[in-house]
């Protein structure tokens, strides 16, 4: 049953990807669906059995690597970390093949399609059940290639290419990091296994080792490789860029990628490796920091984006930013309940603009949009949700792990903590800002779009509508549901998956908070509806903010914001222009068309080409000649036939002078020849 859950979807992307030509697609689309829906509840057994039994599962499977003292096994850890991850993403995972079903069913490759998101959930699943660091970063390396292939599913378009090959290599940027963290936890530990990295780690703690000439504590090092890893892949501030782009691919990519698999997987990276981190003080400061300036980079960004998905994609960002810091923090349990609860409410935002989307002929701007509430009301309610459970309306999902983030980051009195409780603060009143600007466009102004669009505008069939319907009541009913399992107070749930820092003390400082620090959160994001519904009404969005927009600051404001920072300007103009410069001016002109071409096999063959010219050229008058050309090809012959094994050896003393010899009477047969000649 445990392997189940994990070939399942390998063999579902098997079937539809090499045999999918022999299939009718109703046919393949039974098989999809049965083989993702029978993950799903096997999925729920384990968790029954691992969470609710408290009986994890450690499976070996077979041996993959031996070379001296290094053993690695095709191992499989069940533990609670791994079940409730299983639950978040075959749950997702089922409701966009369903979705994928109507909304990819006049593409001529939907199979192909629906073969790649079996792909992208069986990597997932190796990267959260493995036992071993190698393991897991094959799942790792899995989830980028697959995302390349959703991203580029559509590879007729240039946008998509591009989008597709810039999420490529930022992301290798991220997993060099982690490679290298891996090296060195081997150097540490002689050894990848999860369970015994995680005993030795208290012991060794203090080894030192040279890093370019530097005397480093090899476990902070490593773990910080191994963020660096969690930040490319989260999309975490500076190698965010590839999220926003990764639009280009079809709507229920985004959901996947956004919502329970790829972006995920760094904060699950880093709640598996929490035994380690609680010796790093040093790299758990900076996992904070950079989690609040991201949280505050996208919320901002978010404000001026024209483009729907690109709306919801910023707030991704923002969320994962609100992960991080907390695992900063050392509470790890609570970034991962709010990774679960952020699954439910973004796939339900990616999905329901999908439904837009394809309800508008393929037009993704809002300013396009507006007067759909009468026509999508259903789609409508459901965004409505999904967009209250991202602001933290109280009582919804979001609600319940979003507030928990910010009242924790209260209690540790810390520049730290404060400064992530503060930006993570800015950034509610930022995210209820352009939900609120979001849902105003697309729905409740005069529609912006052509005649024609919006009266052929109509709502999705039934096939769309139920994954739209389960992600909502996600979006309700699922933070309040399972808030006790995962962070309530005296819990042992995670004893045996995530080693918690702080205890219950935490929780009972943030239970007696006075009532104005709880409420900061929740007035933070009235304020910010009541901005976005106030300035992007009728009547005021036409006279007072469109003329701030039009003065110097405000258009200097909103391009700032809406150009995402410049983040793509910097590193296009001033960082990836210059290295193709120097790539091509001095590795590729300088060394490679120049110094190993002259040295190499270039330069090579024109020396003897024009030797052998001139040898051919010469009129030998006497026999002399003859025999001494003779000898000299002998010599050399021979002496390279006896040293050609040991090329630093290749000639003795006595070769080394008959060579001299030789080219010195040859030279000057030749010199007298082309004299005589002239």
């Amino acid at each position: 049953m445990y392997l189940l859950v994990i070939f399942l979807p390998l063999l579902n992307s098997i079937i539809l990807g090499l045999f999918g030509f022999n299939l009718k697609l109703s046919n393949a689309i039974k098989i999809a669906l049965i083989n993702m829906l029978l993950t799903l509840l096997i999925s729920y057994t384990i968790f029954y059995e691992v969470v609710i039994c408290k009986e994890p599962c450690y499976i070996i499977l077979n041996n993959w690597i031996s070379i001296a003292n290094l053993n690695i096994n095709w191992g499989f850890l069940f533990d609670p970390l791994t079940a409730m991850m299983l639950i978040v993403v075959n749950s997702i995972s089922i409701c966009v093949h369903l979705y994928s079903i109507e909304y990819m069913h006049e593409d001529p490759h939907i199979k192909r399609f629906i073969s790649y998101l079996s792909f992208f959930t069986f990597f997932m699943i190796i990267l959260i059940s493995a036992n071993n660091f190698l393991q897991m970063f094959l799942g790792w390396e899995g989830v980028g290639l697959c995302s390349y292939l959703l991203i580029n599913f559509w590879f007729h378009r240039i946008q998509a290419n591009k989008a597709a090959i810039k999420a490529m290599v930022v992301n290798r940027i991220g997993d060099f990091g982690l490679a290298l963290g891996i090296f060195i936890f081997f150097y540490i530990f002689k050894t990848i296994d999860y369970l015994t990295i995680f005993t030795l780690a208290p012991e060794l703690n203090e080894k030192f080792f040279i890093f370019f000439n530097f005397n480093i504590n090899a476990l902070n090092l490593s773990c910080f490789f191994i963020f660096i890893g969690c930040v490319g892949k989260s999309a975490q501030i500076g190698l965010h860029t590839w999220l926003p782009d990764a639009m280009e691919g079809p709507t229920p990519v985004s959901a996947l990628i956004h919502a329970a698999t790829m972006v995920t997987a760094g904060i699950f990276l880093l709640s598996r490796c929490s035994p380690i981190y609680q010796y790093t003080p040093n790299i758990s400061f900076i996992i904070t920091i950079l989690g609040a300036f991201t949280v505050f980079l996208a919320g901002t960004t978010g404000l001026a984006q024209n483009d729907l998905k690109r709306v919801i994609a910023y707030s991704t960002c923002s969320q994962l930013g609100y992960m991080l810091f907390i695992a900063g923090l050392s509470n790890y349990h609570v970034s991962f309940f709010h990774l679960s609860n952020h699954a439910f409410f973004k796939a339900l935002l990616f999905l329901g603009a999908g439904a837009v989307i394809h309800g508008l002929a393929d037009e993704q701007d809002m300013r396009k949009m507006g007067g759909l509430s009468d026509t999508l009301v259903y789609t409508c309610s459901c965004m409505a949700i999904g967009a209250a459970a991202l602001e933290g309306f109280p009582f919804t999902t979001g609600f319940y792990s979003k507030d928990v983030i910010l009242e924790l980051s209260s209690v540790f009195f810390s520049i730290e903590s404060s400064f992530a409780d503060w930006f993570g603060n800015i950034s509610v009143a930022a995210t209820a800002f352009y939900s609120t600007r979001s849902i105003f466009y697309t729905f409740i102004n005069d529609p912006l779009s052509f005649k024609k669009y919006i009266s052929k505008c109509h709502e999705s069939n039934i096939i769309m509508s139920i994954p739209l319907f389960l992600l909502s009541f996600g979006a309700l009913f699922i933070g309040y549901l399972t808030k006790d399992l995962i962070i309530g107070l005296s819990i042992n749930t995670w004893e045996e998956a995530v080693l918690v820092k702080t205890k219950d003390w935490v929780f009972f400082e943030a239970e007696y908070l006075d009532d104005f620090i709880k409420d900061i959160p929740l007035l933070f994001g009235i304020m910010g509806s009541l901005c976005g519904s106030y300035l992007y009404s009728e009547e005021i969005f036409s006279t007072l903010w469109f003329k701030w927009k039009l003065t110097n600051n405000g258009r200097a404001i909103y391009s700032f914001l809406n150009r995402k920072w410049f983040f793509d300007k910097i590193y296009n103009e001033l960082i990836s222009q210059n290295i193709l410069n120097i790539a091509y001016k001095q590795t590729y002109q300088t060394i490679d068309r120049g110094i190993l071409e002259f040295l190499g096999p270039h330069g090579f063959s024109i020396v003897i080409y024009k030797r052998t010219l001139d040898i051919n050229n010469i009129t030998l008058d006497y026999i002399y000649h003859y025999l001494l050309l003779l000898l000299y090809g002998i010599i050399t012959f021979l002496t390279i036939s006896v040293y050609w094994t040991n090329f630093i050896y290749f000639v003795d003393g006595n070769s080394l002078i008959l060579l001299i010899i030789g080219f010195f009477l040859l030279k000057e047969v030749v010199f007298k020849k082309k004299k005589n000649n002239k």
